[in-house]
């Protein structure tokens, strides 16, 4: 053991009892979850488990333990935790992105993706969900959203072209899910970035060059025939441009997001699609929807904050160094660290907030940069997410096709899930290739 490790995690002796109100959560919600879904059959049941109350539970068993440590104590370490600069960002911009989705609405992202229709050649339609797919979930930050907007027009092009709707709907989610890993306004991104203190263009830069031949090689797969024509609004498309450009060159997040709303504002007002409450009332349900991962977020970082004063995350760390050598496999154990997250959680943001300050410790262990591990945090939860079937992506494209006269399960999705699957691939080859040359 070198010294560095033992100036950073020795400082407290190790206790895995103190890891205990992450089982206690695991276990209400992913088993809940799969007593709601699977076994008293409830459509969505898996949803209908509240993330809150589960983190609060946890938070109640936190504590509980550890009683050298008094009631006011452990209040105080929970504050701490919740008023990091990291957690207040992520906080401001959670609500930020939620009032620009709320702004711009349905019909602006559906201008989004049949402007991006029009421009492809029609005879690559599948391949054309993937990537309208790709550049909406870019734009709009989030994968449910996109999903829940173009699953209808895969059903649409299945019926027309006679591929496999199956297929149709995997490459929309493929597509969904690379916007998700990518987006500046992704929750995941901002959880991510936040959460390891790097810059957003950088954590893109980062993730690009793992994503992108992930997303060209499932292209590859794709030959196709078929159209959809619908007709757009152009100018509706101009904020998420702005906000798509304005992040990729390094603007700040909270400028970008405000030029989105304006824009998006001053577009909907003047073309009439809305009027001045109804446009704040939209503001308001975007901002709301962000409400709940808020909460997690908060809940996250007290929890957190007491299972790292108890000594949790040094045991941790201690079976991840004895189980994962080497700063490849530092990597590869951060991956898998967030994909069980996920695999319990079924919510790729949550899982990411959860590890994030258990990797950021695995980091300065393995010397790997905050970029490189936003990246790897937020590529291994979106594939882990983009095929889990009770994930929301996967339930939410099964519930829009059923809704349109369409039965379709998971299990004959999840076989064409190709995204996921090369992006699994090519963070492997970015750890265990291109790491090695470079070194």
């Amino acid at each position: 053991m070198n010294d560095s490790r033992k100036g950073k995690t020795n400082m407290k002796k190790e206790n895995g009892i103190a890891l205990l109100p992450i089982g206690v959560f695991l276990v209400l919600y992913l088993g809940l979850g799969i007593l709601f879904e699977y076994v008293l059959k409830i459509p969505m049941g898996f949803y209908n488990v509240p993330i809150v109350v589960a983190f609060l539970a946890a938070i109640l068993v936190a504590c509980v333990q550890n009683r050298k440590v008094n009631f006011d104590k452990k209040l105080e370490l929970m504050a701490q935790g919740v008023g990091d600069k990291n957690i207040i960002t992520m906080l401001l911009i959670f609500l930020t992105a939620g009032c620009f989705v709320g702004v711009v609405g349905r019909s602006s992202a559906e201008s989004v993706a049949y402007f991006m229709l029009a421009l492809i050649p029609a005879r690559f339609s599948v391949a054309v969900l993937f990537v309208v797919a790709c550049f909406v979930s870019v734009a709009m930050g989030t994968s449910v959203g996109t999903i829940t907007l173009l699953t209808p027009i895969a059903v649409a092009v299945s019926a027309a072209s006679g591929f496999d709707l199956p297929f149709c709907v995997g490459a929309v989610m493929g597509g969904a899910m690379f916007g998700d890993n990518l987006s500046f306004i992704s929750d995941t991104t901002i959880a991510a970035c936040n959460g390891q203190g790097c810059e957003m263009k950088d954590k893109f830069r980062e993730n690009f060059w793992i994503a992108f031949p992930a997303a060209v090689i499932t292209l590859v797969q794709t030959e196709i025939h078929g159209r959809v024509d619908q007709s757009y609004h152009l100018l509706q498309v101009l904020p998420y441009v702005l906000v798509l450009i304005g992040g990729i060159i390094g603007i700040n997040v909270f400028v970008v997001l405000l030029t989105g709303i304006a824009s998006g504002a001053l577009i909907m007002l003047l073309g009439g699609h809305t009027t001045p409450t109804d446009l704040l009332a939209n503001m308001g349900s975007g901002v709301s929807g962000m409400f709940e991962t808020c909460m997690v977020a908060i809940l996250v970082a007290a929890m957190c904050a007491l299972i790292r004063e108890y000594g949790g995350f040094d045991a941790l760390l201690g079976w991840i160094h004895r189980i994962f050598k080497g700063k490849r496999g530092g990597q590869l154990g951060m991956g898998l660290l967030v994909g069980a997250m996920d695999i319990a959680t079924a919510n790729n943001t949550v899982a990411i907030v959860m590890a994030n300050p258990i990797a950021k410790e695995m980091a300065q262990e393995y010397c790997v940069t905050p970029k490189k591990t936003a990246s790897l945090l937020d590529t291994f939860s979106c594939i882990f997410q983009g095929v889990i079937p009770y994930g929301a992506q996967m339930l939410v494209a099964i519930s829009a096709a059923h809704e349109l006269g369409y039965e379709i399960s998971a299990f004959q999705i999840m076989p064409r899930l190709f995204y996921p699957m090369f992006l699994l691939l090519c963070s492997l080859i970015a750890i265990f290739g291109v790491e090695k040359k470079q070194r």
